[in-house]
């Protein structure tokens, strides 16, 4: 099936999916808790008046992990219950400490876009490599279509936090796409910036749009910037409230794939005990 026959079938499906739908993750009720604690989980998708909870099926959740504050990694995948009536599942940390959740897809998304929409998406998520080989190749004037996977970290704090158990957090992970704070937000009081670095198949990631976002205001992200040469961007630090940073990229499809990119969306999620939390009784 050529490409042009996989895009009308992809219309057909309804597989054209809004760009403001494609930040994707992972929402604990709370994101300080205590040990023992069940901690309810929603998968989110989308911002403002088109945040919903996602509807991803539970055969695309490739891996749901969490790595403890000593480094080790265990599955979390039993503790998913997708579609539930208040959540998608639920966290269990017994150990105190600073605990990253991490949740991937598989990549058998798939968006189809009539050129000018797929354009103004490319633009507004910085995708210049796409937009400079679609110049180049003159296929500005062409519908596109990709195939997608997600990529979600969500910071958890479980008790009191612990200042020298961080580094499992400002280290990469391998993943396919991942943004990596240089510090831990709750490492310290925030003060000054929050530096955070962007790795794309492993290596440092130049050009990249990151979007900074408070969850509870989340129409549109508060700050946006462009990582360097070394894939380091930096934002005014949050100590108050919950906050993602997002990130998308693609690359060229093979010229034998049905797809013209294979792009991947990722998001860090972290957030703050209220004043409220903090002393209540």
């Amino acid at each position: 099936m050529n490409k042009h026959k996989v895009f009308a079938l992809l219309m057909a499906m309804g597989c054209a999916l809004p760009a403001a739908a494609h930040d994707f993750w992972i929402q604990p009720q709370q994101y300080w808790s205590q040990p023992d604690a069940a901690i309810p989980i929603t998968l989110q998708v989308g911002h403002g008046s088109e945040r919903q909870r996602s509807q991803i099926r539970s055969n695309r959740i490739a891996s749901l992990f969490a790595v403890a504050p000593d480094g080790t990694m265990e599955d979390m995948r039993a503790s998913l219950r997708l579609r539930g009536l208040q959540d998608d599942g639920h966290l269990h940390f017994s150990v105190p400490g600073t605990y990253l959740v991490v949740l991937q897809t598989d990549d058998r998304g798939r968006s189809a876009l009539p050129a000018h929409r797929f354009n103004e998406y490319a633009r507004a998520e910085g995708l210049t490599g796409a937009l400079e080989q679609r110049e180049r190749t003159g296929q500005m004037s062409s519908q596109a279509a990709e195939s997608y996977r997600r990529v979600s970290k969500a910071i958890v704090q479980v008790g009191a936090v612990e200042m020298n158990r961080q580094a499992h957090v400002t280290t990469p992970l391998g993943l396919p796409l991942e943004i990596v704070p240089e510090r831990s937000p709750y490492a310290e009081p925030l003060a000054g910036e929050l530096p955070v670095r962007v790795f794309f198949e492993g290596q440092p990631l130049a050009g990249a749009l990151v979007k900074l976002t408070q969850l509870e205001h989340d129409a549109a992200p508060v700050e946006m910037r462009r990582t360097d040469s070394s894939g380091r961007a930096s934002f005014s630090a949050r100590g108050r409230g919950a906050w993602l940073l997002n990130v998308v990229w693609t690359k060229p499809a093979a010229a034998s794939a049905e797809v013209d990119f294979e792009t991947t969306f990722s998001s860090l999620s972290f957030g703050f005990v209220s004043e409220r939390t903090a002393h209540a009784p």
